[in-house]
């Protein structure tokens, strides 16, 4: 169950200079032509810090965090003071940087739980695995997502319980986070929260845990009810090794009771296999009715797409026109990272 609660006019020999100095330093220049710190971690002491965590301490804002290959353990925090922050595996591979925590949230809350609490705005994180190992019986994150603006590429997020949480605290402001051509899994509520959350070019992939009848569900939408979008999967294959019509869509989650918290899901342009549901692909929550909730799929393909059954409801092609990845992101400021 989800938690209660360029500078312009520098001639080329300047620029060239200027780089120079900045490699001299420790430093990168940013696409503004300003210096952003350049750190590496790695493991075997081969970089500036062994842990991601110090590496994280020492940055400042624009900071580029480069990882060696590796398994780190303990959670990372990325605080909000620290905006422009980039963490990226070196090797491009996501399955050779792993950062890995086995912590459940009965012991240590939410936040506590999460593998990676990201509350930086305008922040990177590409080519690694968040994952969080903890299993059944408690909520325990991979990632909480807390900062506006994120932009996750080429990641892995591996859990059980609540794998990724995009959450930007109680009321109607909203966090916003791109995830884009990664890997997600889990078995329960493991892409949930109230953000405005693009899942795009992205496996989806529900964990088997051996039911003949229930393994679990895919999201679990809490998106206040004066905000449009919530979370848009688009672009995606949703897959499993479950027995067919076993996994459903969603569940309306009404955080905190919250009769405001009216979820909002598209599944769109995706494919689905056979372990979603027919009949029940999205679900009640906490006596809360999927109905009250605003789930909806639109063009999408696979053994797992409707076959008919009322409920599960459908957009219209112009009413689709309206529930893009570009929409869901541009808030009121045009932010837009869709690739």
């Amino acid at each position: 169950m989800p938690l209660s609660l360029t500078r312009r006019g520098r001639t080329v020999a300047g620029a060239a200079a200027i780089a120079a100095a900045a490699a001299l330093v420790g430093t990168a220049l940013t696409g503004t032509g300003q210096a952003a710190t350049a750190i590496t971690v790695a493991a075997d002491g081969s970089g500036n810090y062994t842990t991601i965590q110090a590496a994280v301490a020492a940055a400042s804002a624009g900071t580029v965090i480069t990882i060696k290959a590796g398994t780190y353990h303990g959670q990372v925090q990325i605080p909000a003071s620290k905006p422009g922050i980039t963490l990226q595996g070196a090797t491009g591979s996501s399955a050779d940087v792993i950062i890995t925590g086995n912590t459940p949230a009965s012991t240590a809350g939410t936040a506590g739980s999460a593998t990676v609490y990201n509350l930086a705005p305008n922040s990177t994180i590409k080519g690694l695995t968040m994952q969080n190992t903890y299993g059944k019986g408690s909520q325990a994150l991979a990632l909480y997502a807390a900062g506006d603006r994120q932009v996750y590429r080429n990641v892995q997020m591996k859990g059980y319980q609540d794998t990724f949480l995009s959450w930007g605290g109680t009321g109607t402001a909203q966090v916003r986070q791109y995830v884009y051509k990664s890997y997600i899994s889990g078995a329960v509520d493991f892409i949930y929260g109230n953000g405005a959350v693009v899942v795009d070019s992205t496996t989806i992939e529900s964990l088997n845990i051996g039911s003949t009848s229930n393994n679990g569900y895919i999201t679990a939408a809490a998106t206040d009810d004066s905000n449009p979008y919530g979370i848009l999967i688009t672009r995606s294959t949703l897959k499993s090794s479950a027995p067919a019509q076993t996994v459903a869509l969603g569940r309306c989650w009404h955080a905190g009771n919250a009769a405001d918290a009216i979820g909002q899901v598209v599944i769109r342009d995706s494919t689905l296999g056979s372990h979603i549901r027919q009949a029940g692909a999205w679900q009640d929550m906490g006596g809360f009715s999927w109905k009250t909730c605003r789930f909806k799929e639109y063009g999408n393909s696979g053994a797992g797409v409707t076959n008919g059954t009322s409920d599960r409801p459908q957009l219209t092609a112009s009413a689709a026109a309206g529930y893009t990845a570009q929409k869901y992101l541009a808030g009121s400021d045009g932010w837009n990272p869709v690739q």
